[in-house]
């Protein structure tokens, strides 16, 4: 078996680490207008997103969950400082994490 080294899985990864931050500011720019008022889909396209970027990267699930998620958490921190919007954050953080935890499971037993 051949293994590849680290740069080339560095090269490989970046591209899906810059559509995973795109995603990521898509959703959270579409959560954070003003008549956007449906957490159920920001959720799922937060779930997916981070499931299905995670199942084309190699490794590191947190990195791909943090990299979609991130975003409307920070949204939520910099509009309104609270411990309250800090706590939300992180709820909202689990479910993108959740989803790039299901990828990994997802892409495992897709390659038996």
């Amino acid at each position: 078996m051949i293994r590849k080294g680290a740069a080339y899985r560095r090269v490989v990864n970046f591209p899906l680490l810059l559509a995973s931050v795109s995603a990521g500011l898509g959703i959270a720019w579409i959560d954070s207008r003003p008549h956007w008022d449906d957490a159920g889909i920001t959720a799922g396209l937060l779930l997916l997103a981070s499931g299905v970027l995670r199942m084309l990267g190699p490794r590191r699930p947190w990195l791909w969950g943090l990299a979609v998620g991130v975003w409307i958490p920070v949204h939520l921190i910099l509009r309104a400082p609270t411990v309250a919007s800090i706590a939300g954050g992180f709820v909202i953080l689990a479910i993108p994490m959740a989803g790039a935890w299901a990828g990994m499971v997802g892409r495992r037993l897709l390659a038996g």
